[in-house]
């Protein structure tokens, strides 16, 4: 049962919920056309250059794995891990490779703009990596699309 000081905050919130989702469709990325039979979206949001690497090493073991079948993957980056996209990272060969193989690679633009108050300028990230609004927002839309999420 709600008591009176209760009542007040309970409308807000209430209220507050039925914004969000119109706030939320204002600003998430569009959703890739495909009509591939597997979609996987790989999360990286570690610092350490190992799990970087794996991540990588996992999106390449999946296009291999899968090859001859339509795969269709997505790698996304938020918090530490956006390091992994920015275009002085030791991996940007690799990625570009899979970039060619059609693997898309998302960062994360809070996080971005976070490093650019830490840093005192907006680092740059590498070609063709796309800025999605929110990372953990990304995964979450994939994933209600029916994207399959490997945290490696």
């Amino acid at each position: 049962m709600l008591n009176k000081f209760s009542k007040p905050l309970f409308g807000m919130l209430l209220s507050l919920l039925f914004c969000l989702p119109v706030f939320a469709a204002q600003t998430e990325a569009p959703l890739p056309d495909t009509f591939a039979t597997k979609k996987i979206v790989l999360q990286i949001s570690d610092r350490d250059p190992f799990k970087q690497t794996l991540v990588l090493n996992v999106a390449s073991n999946l296009l291999t794995y899968y090859a001859g079948e339509e795969v269709d993957m997505e790698v996304v980056a938020f918090g530490p891990g956006l390091r992994l996209m920015m275009k002085d990272n030791v991996n940007k060969a690799r990625i570009q490779s899979l970039m060619d193989s059609g693997v898309r690679f998302s960062a994360c633009a809070n996080t971005l703009a976070n490093f650019g108050k830490q840093l005192g300028t907006k680092p740059e990230l590498q070609a063709n990596v796309t800025l999605v609004p929110a990372g953990a927002g990304r995964i979450l839309q994939l994933d209600a699309a029916g994207w399959q999420l490997l945290k490696p």
